[in-house]
């Protein structure tokens, strides 16, 4: 058997996402987060802080996310 000899060049690798919507992203994984913490607690079910203030932040959060995803890459 006959060793072949390679050569590798150091290319940069490219991330799919650009700096920016990774940052992007993390901020919505917080506001995510944040619009769960607001449905937990000891207090009523029917509280509105339960029943539409956090499902309006998650969904906030969720279309942060979105946008994060679908901006185009800054070079």
């Amino acid at each position: 058997m006959a060793l072949k000899k390679t050569t590798t060049t150091n290319t940069p690798v490219q991330f799919v996402f650009g700096k920016s919507n990774y940052r992007i992203m993390l901020i919505a994984i917080a506001v995510i987060a944040l619009g769960f913490i607001l449905m937990i607690g000891e207090t009523d079910i029917c509280d509105f802080r339960k029943i539409v203030l956090a499902p309006i932040v998650v969904l906030i959060g969720f279309a942060i996310g979105f946008y994060s995803i679908l901006k185009k890459r800054e070079d």
